[in-house]
């Protein structure tokens, strides 16, 4: 006989302060989502109205590097929209054959993010050897100008952005997105600045170049951590070696199987297994003060444990488990 628990540590019988506690924490995590919304949309403001000039200056300038920076702020303006709609689907209640919601949504969001920035960089580093081959004129003034000015709007954007959690690949993939941007400003203003005192152009299209690496980088780790978790991947920093190991430790445990551990979004690991306790003891006990463990040293509250009474062995199942009694 087995039993199937999907429950928090230390849920013995509901207290009036475990509800208002639960309460409080719910309300302090929307005020924090709601504050990530407006930093979000502030900086996705800045970025929709110099997208709108850089493109124009860009063009009259015939600067790739500008053009270069104005797509990346495009795909700025269009990673932030993402993240906004994924954090709105990702506050829907669990419902119907969606057990978990939609908060898969912002890992979907960053994965779009990633692959955007990859297929840029490709782009561009194709135009960028194009024009080292056959360069056309580039008005480095005002490239340096615009490229000064967006290193200013970019600037307020990182520091807008850094405000949110980052601990969401969501809102990283979107930071990350906007700190490209800043660092490819900076290599523009320079290109523009050396065009201009020297008549050299090619070195536009190595600051494309420059940008462009710098969006594979940030592309490829967006690509690579939201893969993890589609993935179903253990969260990075929660090693289920080690994680196995600490649950065999909790005294009455004689083996544990089919270890899974995973992140159903950022911020969210979660973890099943079956536990085999000694006989001696109550199954249920040990399967509390195995989750109490889970939460305070590897803050996993999403926990699914199958308990059984071990044989002589440590393994299998020879008797049922001891029902609790009410604490």
């Amino acid at each position: 006989m087995t039993s199937h628990h999907h429950d928090h540590p230390h849920d013995h019988a509901p207290h009036a302060h475990d509800d208002a506690h639960a309460h409080d924490h719910g309300h302090s995590h929307a005020i924090a989502q709601d504050a990530d919304r407006r930093y979000l949309a502030v900086a996705l403001a800045l970025l929709l109205g110099f997208t709108v000039v850089e493109v124009a200056v860009g063009l009259i300038a015939g600067s790739l590097a500008l053009i270069s920076d104005a797509g990346h702020l495009l795909t700025d303006a269009a990673a932030i929209a993402l993240a906004l709609w994924a954090m709105s689907l990702a506050k829907r209640p669990a419902s119907g054959s969606y057990t978990f919601g939609l908060k898969r949504a912002e890992i979907l969001s960053a994965q779009i993010n990633g692959l955007s920035l990859l297929l840029l960089s490709a782009w561009f580093i194709i135009e960028a050897v194009v024009r080292l081959i056959t360069p056309p004129r580039v008005d480095g003034a005002l490239v340096t100008v615009v490229a000064t000015v967006g290193i200013g709007v970019n600037l307020v954007a990182v520091w807008v952005m850094s405000k949110a959690n980052r601990q969401s690949l969501n809102v990283e993939g979107s930071f990350q997105h906007i700190l490209t941007d800043l660092y490819a400003f900076i290599a523009t203003a320079v290109a523009g600045a050396i065009v201009w005192w020297t008549g050299w152009n090619r070195v536009d299209s190595i600051a494309a170049l420059v940008v462009a690496a710098l969006m594979f980088k940030a592309g490829y780790a967006l690509v690579r951590d939201s893969g993890r978790v589609f993935l179903e991947a253990a969260p990075r920093g929660l090693n289920p070696t080690t994680i196995g190991q600490a649950m065999r430790a909790v005294d009455g445990i004689t083996a544990v199987e089919d270890l899974h551990v995973w992140e159903v979004t950022s911020g969210m690991p979660a973890l099943s297994a079956h536990l085999f306790v000694n006989r001696a003891l109550d199954c249920h006990d040990t399967r509390r003060e195995v989750q109490a463990m889970l939460a305070e040293r590897f803050a996993i509250t999403h926990v699914t444990l199958q308990t059984d009474h071990a044989d002589e062995d440590g393994r299998g199942t020879r008797a049922p488990c001891a029902f609790s009694h009410a604490h």
